[in-house]
């Protein structure tokens, strides 16, 4: 265990692993013959650790056959990079765990469904948090209808992780606008980058429906069209979240591409983004890449590739220069 009392473990090394890698940073350049003795381990454990660590890049053999370490920031930036990956696996595993029920209740003797309904819903607290939950549990389309004419900005920082969470998923979302609110700027600039991640968006003049449908088999409607605070109704019915389907894929049917209606940005107005816009502000406010990933609910790699294309859209040598070169042209 290190000094600081946190471990490599933690980044998917073994004990051996990060006693060998640890090693190497205090003895560079030398060779591996008597490393077994040093950590007190058996020869066939340290030779698995030393290929392992040899295949993950954080031990490189010499001309000479010695073996020198990657820099300490490099390595837990590929072992990050793999642990992150390992635990979106398992994420996507767990989220699919609803297609053992019918091999479980198979087990138990039930062939039929499980139970089915309509459930209302009157606190508005409680409809946000299933909201919440329907969303992060999708697995495969998430498709709504909101006539919305704003977007404020506590509901698009709500909204922002969980629809960036989906996208990076896979989970296919379309959705239907009100046309009003591409006259708010704030509202537009999320859209469009919603659109970016890969989003499918449509206007339409003139909407009335309040429709969400997760997975294509649970639809969530207002309780009242006229009033939505009386609460809502989640629907579980097939006939029912059929026929919501249906009225959505007319609406869908007859709206228009976002990208149809607004125009891009203006070369010279910056040209960018919302994603590139707010990577921008970030790499100058934020000194470590996982952190401005983090905050911006994108991968690390996805964060450096926009860092990259604006280092060559600013014609900039550094980040500092990039940041000083995007100050003195207003783009922050």
């Amino acid at each position: 265990m290190s000094k600081s009392g946190m471990g490599m473990g933690l980044l998917g090394l073994s004990t051996a692993e990060e006693d060998i890698y640890r090693h190497f940073l205090r003895n560079p350049n030398t060779s591996a013959d008597d490393i077994h003795l040093r950590i007190h381990s058996a020869k066939d454990t340290v030779h698995a650790a030393l290929d392992r660590l040899h295949g993950l890049g954080l031990l490189r053999r010499t001309d000479a056959g010695d073996i020198t370490p990657a820099d300490p920031e490099t390595a837990v930036d590929r072992l990050t990079d793999l642990r992150l990956r390992e635990l979106h696996h398992e994420l996507q595993q767990v989220t699919q765990s609803r297609r053992l029920i019918a091999g479980l209740r198979a087990e138990q003797g039930q062939r039929t469904p499980a139970p089915k309904g309509v459930e209302r819903m009157e606190d508005l607290a409680q409809i946000r948090d299933r909201i919440d939950d329907l969303a992060f549990f999708a697995r495969e389309e998430i498709l709504s209808v909101e006539p919305y004419t704003a977007l404020t900005q506590e509901n698009i920082d709500h909204a922002r992780p969980l629809d960036a969470r989906c996208l990076r998923r896979g989970v296919r979302i379309r959705n239907v606008v009100l046309k009003e609110a591409l006259g708010h700027p704030p509202t537009v600039a999320y859209l469009r980058e919603l659109t970016a991640q890969g989003a499918r968006i449509r206007v339409a003049p003139d909407i009335s429906e309040r429709i969400l449908v997760y997975d294509r088999h649970t639809a969530l409607v207002p309780a009242d069209p006229d009033d939505t605070s009386r609460g809502a109704l989640v629907a579980r019915e097939t006939g029912l979240v059929a026929n919501i389907l249906a009225l959505f894929e007319k609406i869908w049917d007859q709206a228009t591409d976002l990208t149809a209606l607004i125009e891009e940005p203006a070369e010279g107005a910056a040209g960018l983004s919302a994603v590139e816009q707010r990577v921008l502000e970030s790499m100058c406010r934020v000194g470590k890449d996982e952190i401005g990933a983090r905050d911006l609910g994108i991968s690390v790699r996805t964060y450096r590739r926009h860092v990259a294309d604006l280092l060559r859209v600013l014609n900039a040598s550094s980040r500092a220069h990039a940041a000083l070169l995007a100050r003195e042209r207003g783009w922050i």
